[in-house]
């Protein structure tokens, strides 16, 4: 049997900024890489607002280039510049808004639904 290390040779970088390119339009996402079986690292462009939604889980943003705002329900937002991140807890409503194009890294569970729960 094969093992996940005995296939590191046949593993390759991936380009974030390649892969940016390839995105069709905004809030279109894109899987760059899964970890342990268990979490997917998506690269996402966003444009505008994004419609408010929750998770089950917690959703982390890092913002890649331009900059983001998670709104999140009842509290203050959180603005994130390139570089940045925040992990938005499961259930708590939130919504991701970028008055300019904005591109970030979401990792998160491979079932997390685009618009949530």
């Amino acid at each position: 049997m094969t093992t996940r290390r005995e296939n590191l040779r046949d593993l390759a970088a991936v380009s974030v900024a390649e892969a940016i390119t390839t995105l069709p339009g905004p809030f279109q996402q894109r899987n760059l890489a899964m970890v342990n079986d268990t979490t997917v690292v998506r690269v996402a462009r966003l444009e505008g607002e994004f419609p408010w939604h929750h998770h089950d889980e917690d959703e982390l943003f890092l913002c890649w280039d331009g900059s983001v705002q998670i709104q999140l329900e009842g509290r203050e937002p959180v603005v994130l510049q390139a570089g940045e991140l925040f992990v938005v807890p499961r259930g708590v409503r939130h919504r991701p808004v970028a008055e300019e194009t904005a591109h970030i890294l979401l990792i998160e569970h491979p079932d997390t639904k685009q618009y949530g729960s």
